[in-house]
């Protein structure tokens, strides 16, 4: 059997582990872009803008003295009916 020689090795140690490193920056990177679109995704972020704009609402509507009109239209009915 031939001797192997150590530089040989260790050059492709190098190069391997520099591959796998390679491999896993990549990888890492993928998850990063997958949960950043799940956590992002327009659903949350038009979820966000409305919240956002119930709240606004309701700031005016205080703003303006206005109150919430809380009567649903069977309580409306009974009102008229009396």
């Amino acid at each position: 059997m031939a001797e192997t020689d150590p530089k040989s090795v260790q050059d492709l140690t190098n190069v391997v582990q520099t591959l796998l490193q390679q491999m896993q920056d990549k990888f890492q990177t993928m998850s990063d872009q997958i949960i950043g679109r799940l956590t992002n995704s327009p659903l949350d972020e038009m979820s966000t803008r409305i919240d956002d704009l119930e709240k606004n609402i309701a700031d005016l509507m205080t703003q303006a003295g206005v109150e919430e009109i809380e009567a649903t239209p069977e309580k409306a009915k009974e009102g008229q009916g009396s």
